[in-house]
């Protein structure tokens, strides 16, 4: 029987930081603006779909990139 893995829909600093080449301070900055943007408290997470939209990059993309 196989093991259905579901697909993650937050994204974290970590991540930004290995997508972009940037430093985790930077990807942190980019967090904090996606908040802003979306009117999101401190600490509420980002989704996936928020990161590609703010970013302007592929979804599909961005989430073959996360599960290497």
């Amino acid at each position: 029987m196989q093991e259905i893995v579901p697909t993650r829909i937050v994204i974290y600093a970590k991540d930004i930081s290995n997508i972009t080449g940037r430093k985790e301070r930077t990807a942190r900055k980019i967090i904090a603006q996606i908040r802003r943007r979306y009117n999101k408290k401190p600490g509420d997470l980002i989704t996936i779909y928020e990161f590609c939209e703010h970013t302007n990059l592929n979804e599909e993309r961005v989430r073959q990139f996360l599960t290497r």
